[in-house]
């Protein structure tokens, strides 16, 4: 994302509505995952979820005719496929297996992680209140997960274990924004995450029905569009403003895992929500205020 720059109010309500849009396709996303079901291995949907998104940035791409990176910059963007593969993988795992109010709110913690990877690697300064901000997030995860009265399920920490990792690829794009194109950035991204899918893929594969191939070809269409929107939304507003909206997310997963799913609605899961959109929100005001031009924006709550 570029530096944070000063936004007209005119502007704020446009970049408000952009938010909700992107809440809005995600939950779509999360919806169709969540409706295949576990009948597809997770990493076969996956693979083929970003093979037709790769079908579909490539002849876009073509006509920009970019320059390939080679040595450490191509490392760069193999090792974020890497990661961002297994997180979506392990996201569409989690997707068939919990609520998707849950998934949704774990997923809030990646902000969370990303502020942590920072400060690790980008040398960017942890102060002390953006460190109590992180051990409430954290503390919200707890509240959602609630360990000790429940046992945490396969699901729960296959998403516990997807959110640093889409902490990981957000922190690598950050270093590749640096000098790349990002839309070049995200064609890079399609395709080592399907060439990281594809031996998963194949050691699984179960042909896919054309109902299947439909519905995961949409979430790709849909995942697409929402990175779309949410950039609209950073630039028409600050993310102090977007960052808050982008809890509604979380209330359209609820009422669609409700209303398709017959999913009971949880209120530990939308405290733990609360507290975890917070906490990322005060993260982000703290990176905007002492860190304009190298600010870190929190990433959306679910990177597919």
């Amino acid at each position: 994302m570029p530096p944070a720059q000063p936004h007209a109010r005119n502007d704020i309500l446009p970049g408000i509505a952009w938010m909700v849009l992107t809440g809005i396709l995600f939950v779509f996303v999360t919806g169709i995952v969540r409706y295949l079901g576990s009948d597809m291995p997770a990493i076969e949907a996956a693979f083929i979820r970003y093979a037709i998104g790769l079908a579909l940035l490539t002849p876009v791409l073509l006509q920009q005719r970019p320059r390939l990176p080679r040595g450490r910059k191509m490392a760069m963007f193999a090792a974020r496929g890497l990661v961002h593969g297994v997180a979506v993988m392990l996201w569409f795992f989690a997707m068939a297996r919990i609520p998707i109010a849950e998934v949704t709110a774990i997923g809030y913690t990646s902000p969370i992680f990303v502020t942590i990877g920072a400060a690790l690697f980008l040398g960017e300064r942890l102060q002390l209140r953006r460190m109590a901000a992180i051990i409430v997030g954290l503390a919200g995860t707890f509240v959602i997960l609630r360990p000790g009265f429940n046992e945490l399920s396969l699901g729960q920490l296959a998403q516990l274990t997807a959110a640093p990792l889409f902490a990981a690829s957000f922190i690598i794009a950050k270093i590749l924004t640096r000098d790349e194109n990002p839309a070049f950035i995200v064609y890079m991204l399609s395709v080592f995450c399907t060439l990281v899918l594809l031996p998963g893929a194949i050691v699984q594969w179960r042909t896919p029905t054309p109902e299947e191939v439909f519905w995961l070809a949409m979430t790709a269409v849909f995942a697409t569009a929402g990175h779309y929107t949410l950039t609209k939304a950073f630039h028409a507003a600050p993310i102090t403003v977007t960052q808050p909206i982008g809890f509604l997310q979380l209330v359209w997963a609820a009422l669609l895992g409700l209303v398709m799913f017959g999913e009971a609605l949880d209120p530990f899961v939308f405290l733990g929500g609360a507290i975890i959109i917070a906490a990322a929100t005060y993260i982000s005001h703290r990176e905007a205020k002492v860190a304009r031009n190298q600010m870190t924006p929190p990433p959306p709550a679910t990177k597919m």
